[in-house]
């Protein structure tokens, strides 16, 4: 697992290969670091699936309302929803969509990001300055790559547990 600077910003997400750690950019982007520390720390990540995964693109998940494959899970609903907190503002900054990074998913409207997310496979320059980057993988991004493929797949893999690295014991 790859030296962690800062616990408080810094989230580790289970999959089923193994974890993924997340430097969040709280400098970049301070209230989405603070809305993925919120939604790990309410435990609403916890089993959420990986709604949407293009190969040779990037794997979304986090739809904390209708993504998790515990609770009322529906497989065609899975991406159209969010948490119940409100929708934040974009925080678009120079920082590319590079292999690694973690940008908001949102809607046609800059505005509308809530707890949706995506994990770039590759460089999406074209990307760039459309969404807001609030994350990199610094660890853990060989289990990314094996996340199951689909929109959506038919038994798509799942955020297992999400956690504040400040909060693991």
């Amino acid at each position: 697992m790859a030296e962690i600077k800062d616990p408080e910003n810094t989230i580790i997400i289970t999959l089923k290969d193994g974890d993924v750690v997340i430097e969040l950019l709280a400098d970049v982007a301070p209230k989405h670091s603070e809305r993925m520390k919120a939604l790990a720390r309410s435990g609403a990540y916890d089993n959420v699936v990986f709604h949407r995964v293009i190969d040779g693109f990037m794997a979304q998940t986090g739809d904390v309302e209708n993504g998790n494959a515990e609770k009322g899970f529906n497989l065609r609903r899975a991406g159209t929803g969010g948490s119940n907190l409100p929708d934040l503002p974009a925080e678009f900054s120079k920082l590319p969509h590079a292999r690694g990074t973690l940008g908001a998913a949102r809607s046609s409207n800059p505005n509308s990001a809530n707890s949706q997310f995506f994990i770039n496979f590759k460089d999406n320059d074209f990307l760039n300055g459309q969404y807001t980057v609030y994350g990199r993988v610094i660890s853990g991004m060989e289990h990314v790559d094996k996340i199951t493929r689909g929109e959506p797949a038919p038994n798509p893999d799942r955020m297992i547990k999400v956690k504040v690295a400040a909060d693991v014991a």
